[in-house]
Formats: C-alpha cells, structure tokens, sequence
C-alpha cells in the first residue's frame, strides 16, 4: 500500500524590506567624470611624485579659473596658510587677526610659529569679518603701538569677505592681508574671483569642497615673489645643486602627480558645480523659507556665493524647536547635517586669548546649521531632507 505523504503547507516567501535611503552627507565628493582618464594617464607616465607635468597642469587650471597668476599646488590647505605665514616671517610675539567664526586651520599654523592670536566678530550681513569692527580696532593698536603682524579675513561657506573694505583698513596702517579662501573656490567679490586683492590667497581641495583633489591645496598670488619661495620652502627648501644643499628648513608640502590629475579634472567643471550648490540651496529656499523662525545665510550685496554650503538659522522660540533638535532628528534619518563653525573664542584652546567682540558669531553658531549641500544631490534627497526639516517645525522633533 503507498505511503501517505501528509501535506506541508510551503513557507510564505520572506516579505522584502523596504530599501534604506542610502546615508546623505553634507558635502560629499561628486565625480566630474574625467578623473579615471586623468589618473591613467598620470600612471602611464611614471610621474608619481609631486613633480612633472600634472601639478604643473593643475596650477595652471587654478589661476585660469581664479584669475590668480602665480599658484604653487600644495599637499592641502592648511599646508598653505602655513607657507603662507611663513613667507610673511611671522614669529614669536607676532599677532595675527581673524575672524573668530572659522574652522581652526585658518590660525593654527600661526600659531604653531609663536604667533598670538587675536580674534574679531563678524558683520551680520555676511558672516565674514566685520570691517568696520576691524577699522576701529586697528586703530586703537596703532596707538597702543601693537599694530597685528598680517589679518585673515575668511571666505565663509563659499562667500567672499568684503575684502576692498578689509584691505583698506589695513593699508592704512601697512597690515598684510591673507585671505582664507579656503571654502571659496569659485566665489566672485565684486566680479573678481575670492582671494583677488590680498598678498595671498589660500585654497583647500579637500574631499568636502566644491572642487576636489580628494585632498590638497594653493597658496596664490598676483604677485611673483611670495609664490616663489612658498614654491621653494614647499619642498624642503632645496637649493640648486647637484647634491642636496640646504640654506633653511622647509617642509614636504609638494602635491602628489595623482592628485593634482584628480583636480584638473575637477576643475574644468568648476562652473557647473557653483550652478549645482546654487540650485541646491534655490531649493531649500523655496521649500523651507515659509517657516516661522527659519532663516537662511544672506548673500551679501558685494558678491556671489557659491553656497558651498546651505546654512540656516533656527530660532527655537518660534520655530518649535532648535538647532540640536533638527540635527540630531536628521541623523537618526541617516543624514548628515553640522552646526556652523564654533567660534575660536570659544575654543577651550583659546580660552585666553583677546577677542574684540564676538556675540554675533556666538549667536550664529547657538542658532546655524549647515545641511547637505552635495552638488550630485538628487531632488528627492533634498526633499527628504526639506520633510524632516518641516516636521521638526510642527513640533515633531521638539527636545
């Protein structure tokens, strides 16, 4: 007699779950589509080193694109407001004015030199140093006869100090200026490309920054002369000989054959990626500025910004909650968002050191947040992030 087989019953297929929204950075590096291309053609020419063509091409690109005419390409931007401070000679007992909202590299290296700094507070139209502020405290030096050793305006969040203002402060009393351009490539002030008009302008490639070398920097200059002994002091203040013959000490600062490779390539989209974070932060406006207690970065009347980065500024008493709130409710969405800089006169590293003002920058960092800027953002990753952002207004993410 055959066997009975009872019947089982096939276990229901496991139910697919739901995709999760890949994690939305704030400022993630975007491929201009030619660095594959760039990279091979470096390794097919056996220059690996920082030497040869390919830094040679890409310091070229930086001053077409900044108007700038002598660039060294460097190992990052920190590394150029280092050659930067020391081709200015600055010391021990030297002080050095800056703007006290701004990422510390913009005054460690001078102060890793023996400099003392000296922070300023920035205007409210710009978040950029304040002139004015900048006019009356130099000033008073002169008659203290304390008079700063260089001032570093900074070029905020892609926005161009207001460097004419700034320059003729210090001309008056014959203060070098160097500005931090760091955040700016691509920033126009008054037409002229950010950085144009000071001694020396600084430029970051870091892998967050509009435009990106997955690292690296510049120091340039209209000027020859400090450009050539960044350019010396930048590979170990080697001098012309057939053996190696050194005068001073000088620092491995040169920038790598395939990094400069990667920028050039970065570089020729310069134009579309300010287009890009532009339309970016167009957005952001238009679905986010109907909020109660929700303001945005202004644009200052002087220039164009490239709104490297989307800042806004929340009022907890009428938006329904605060900064932190809308942070912390965004990275538990799997999106990155950041407070804007603290200001150095807060930094427990600098808590001694003088200040002139600094309230309006305090301000800006209790209220700003920074949100995903990336200029390879799909529209419906902004709108999750505008959803979450409107939620938090309603109360929903309320501390």
């Amino acid at each position: 007699m055959a066997s009975i087989v009872p019947f089982v019953r096939p276990a229901a297929p496991p139910r697919p779950r739901p995709a999760t929204p890949r994690r939305l950075y704030l400022s993630p590096p975007d491929l201009a589509g030619g660095e594959h291309a760039a990279l091979a053609a470096v390794l097919e020419s056996g220059w690996i080193a920082p030497a040869g063509p390919a830094p040679a091409a890409f310091e070229a690109a930086i001053a077409a694109a900044t108007g700038l005419r002598h660039v060294v390409a460097l190992a990052s931007g920190t590394a150029a407001l280092h050659l930067a401070c020391r081709v200015l000679d600055l010391g021990p007992g030297d002080e050095v004015w800056t703007a006290t909202l701004t990422y510390i590299a913009t005054i460690a290296p001078a102060v890793q030199m023996g400099a003392r700094p000296r922070f300023l507070d920035v205007s409210p139209e710009s978040w950029t140093l304040d002139p004015d502020l900048l006019a009356g405290e130099l000033a008073a030096a002169a008659r203290r006869g304390r008079l700063p050793r260089a001032v570093i305006p900074v070029d905020l969040y892609g926005q161009c100090a207001d460097l004419d203002r700034i320059r003729a402060a210090c001309d008056r009393w014959g203060v070098p200026v160097l500005a931090d351009s760091a955040e700016a490539m691509g920033a126009l002030y008054r037409g002229r490309h950010a950085g144009i008009g000071a001694r020396m302008a600084a430029f970051s490639f870091n892998g967050n920054k509009i435009v990106t070398a997955g690292g690296g920097g510049a120091l340039a200059s209209d000027d020859p002369a400090p450009i050539a002994r960044a350019r010396h002091l930048a590979s170990q203040a080697r001098e012309p000989a057939p053996h190696y013959q050194h005068e001073t000490t000088g620092y491995s600062y040169a920038l790598s054959s395939l990094l400069a490779a990667v920028g050039t390539a970065q570089l020729a989209v310069l134009p579309a990626r300010v287009a890009a974070r532009r339309a970016v932060f167009e957005r952001y406006r238009a679905g986010l500025a109907d909020l109660p207690g929700l303001a945005f970065m202004p644009e200052a009347g002087w220039g164009r910004a490239t709104r490297w980065l989307t800042a806004v500024q929340i009022d907890p008493a009428r938006f329904g909650a605060d900064r932190e709130a809308v942070r912390q409710r965004l990275d538990a969405a799997g999106i990155e968002s950041r407070p804007v800089w603290k200001p150095m006169h807060l930094q427990p590293v600098f808590r001694d050191a003088p200040r002139a003002g600094g309230a309006v920058a305090a301000g800006l960092f209790e209220r700003g947040l920074c949100l995903p800027s990336g200029s390879g953002m799909s529209v419906a990753e902004q709108e999750r992030v505008i959803a979450l952002v409107r939620e938090c207004a309603i109360g929903a993410c309320a501390r």
